[in-house]
């Protein structure tokens, strides 16, 4: 069960928003960013994003973490209301550290998946819980989710988040990241 922690204002390039911070039992300092009056609302749009330092900081060509993050701060920045949640669940939830063995082995050759897997980790172990609990806490049961992946439909959906649209993230391949997107597409069921 999460408690509000704190929030504030937070103006960014792609407007204004106000950030919230919970606590929980997990230790782990997620955020929301939040647009507009929200409480109670349904059907509001809503991307749920799992950290990468690598992209989101650092501009990374290998994923395409980064611009999916952009695209759906700008989307929400032009919206009356949504919300972006941020969970740290850096390479799909196995860490920075693994995350980087895991680049190493794709220069070898192995994909995402393979790589995570060869480290005896599995292909992706981010969890959602929060972002319900997030959504709970807004007392918002239908979201407009702006993802490419099936999997986090599922896991909203069976824990009582209604997804009314999906709302996909397109962002355009590069020599750097094509494979990835492929892997991702191919292996993971991901809407690319």
């Amino acid at each position: 069960m999460i408690k509000l922690y704190s929030k504030a204002k937070l103006p960014t390039l792609a407007g204004d928003f106000e950030i919230y911070t919970f606590t929980n039992d997990e230790n782990k300092e997620h955020a929301a960013l939040v647009r507009g009056q929200i409480d109670g609302r349904n059907d509001i749009p809503v991307r749920i994003h799992s950290e990468c330092l690598t992209g989101d900081v650092f501009g990374s060509k290998r994923c395409d973490c980064r611009d999916q993050l952009l695209r759906s701060m700008v989307y929400l920045g032009k919206q009356e209301y949504g919300m972006l949640i941020y969970l740290r669940q850096e390479g799909r939830g196995i860490g920075l550290l693994d995350k980087i063995k895991a680049y190493s082995l794709q220069e070898q050759g192995y994909d995402t998946v393979e790589a995570n897997l060869r480290l005896g980790l599995p292909a992706d172990k981010r969890d959602y819980t929060f972002a319900v609990e997030v959504l709970n806490y807004f007392h918002i049961t239908s979201i407009k989710l702006m993802t490419n992946n099936p999997s986090k439909i599922d896991f909203l959906e069976g824990n009582g988040i209604r997804i009314s649209e999906r709302i996909p993230v397109k962002s355009e391949p590069t020599p750097y990241d094509e494979f990835y997107l492929d892997t991702k597409r191919v292996k993971m069921g991901h809407q690319i």
